[in-house]
């Protein structure tokens, strides 16, 4: 029998959505244990899914384990786009690259959205919220002192999503001004909460000075900032835990790195390690 398109017969796929397991969304304990699960076998874009569902959850904020789950998931996503974009660079353009490079483009704009949503609408607002409660109830120091920690880390988020749009999209000064401005907002918080050697503050500043050397084409500011930043942190060098001391110590050594990669002339026009590629 002579094959024919007609007669071809084909046997549907199933779904591999992992929201579609059963009793997945039926508590929060089994969405933070799938993106665990997720993250370990790198599937990446499940993991994005699951925290979504985790960030919509009515009532709960999320803890500094799940933050950091969050940011991973996003993390390795959009971080395989901005390579992919940066390698489609340097390619001659013809027609078909060009309209392939405009797919991964808006991949990259689309995740970015996605999470700059979900900081935006949700997470922010919500911190925001809980420290004013804060502020007008007694005995909640600690907590509080955990909401601007949390809050630092959203709006250093915020920057990097907006970061990450502007490289690409260089013509689109509304993402390069959302950068600085966060970015700004977030080291102001850092410098009144954050001890000098908090990774978290450390890695901020890291990344907003990438952005004043990469995006805002600003050396001398871009150095300022990173050698501040080391600065503080080295006289603060025997206030560092041990739980953080290894990643503090990694940012401090890439905020150095960074500083003699930029202070160097024949080297001026190489980019920035920020906290996304270090890791």
């Amino acid at each position: 029998k002579r094959f024919s398109w007609e007669n071809l017969t084909l046997t549907p796929i199933m779904s591999t959505d992992i929201l579609s397991i059963k009793d997945l969304q039926a508590k929060r304990e089994n969405l933070v244990y799938m993106a665990r699960s997720a993250e370990v076998a790198e599937r990446y874009e499940d993991m994005c899914k699951i925290m979504k569902l985790l960030v919509q959850w009515d009532g709960t904020s999320l803890s500094a384990d799940e933050r950091n789950l969050l940011s991973v998931a996003y993390k390795n996503v959009i971080g395989m786009r901005r390579a992919s974009c940066r390698t489609l660079k340097e390619y001659k353009n013809s027609d078909w690259l060009d309209k392939y490079k405009l797919l991964v483009e808006d991949e990259l704009k689309d995740i970015c959205k996605e999470i700059l949503g979900l900081l935006q609408k949700t997470l922010i607002p919500d911190v925001k919220n809980e420290i004013k409660q804060c502020e007008n109830a007694e005995g909640q120091k600690d907590k509080e002192k955990d909401l601007q920690e949390a809050l630092v880390f959203y709006l250093k988020m915020t920057g990097d999503y907006h970061r990450y749009l502007a490289e690409i999209f260089t013509d689109d000064n509304e993402n390069v001004e959302a950068a600085q401005s966060t970015y700004k907002a977030a080291l102001d918080i850092a410098e009144e909460h954050l001890i000098p050697t908090h990774p978290i503050r450390l890695g901020l500043a890291l990344n907003f000075s990438v952005c004043y050397y990469e995006i805002l084409k600003d050396q001398p500011k871009a150095c300022e900032l990173a050698k501040g930043a080391f600065d503080a942190a080295i006289s603060k060098l025997d206030s560092i835990d041990e739980a953080s001391y290894k990643d503090s110590t990694l940012i401090m050594q890439l905020l150095r790195d960074n500083l003699t990669l930029w202070t160097t002339t024949e080297n001026n026009e190489d980019d920035g390690e920020d906290v996304t590629n270090a890791e």
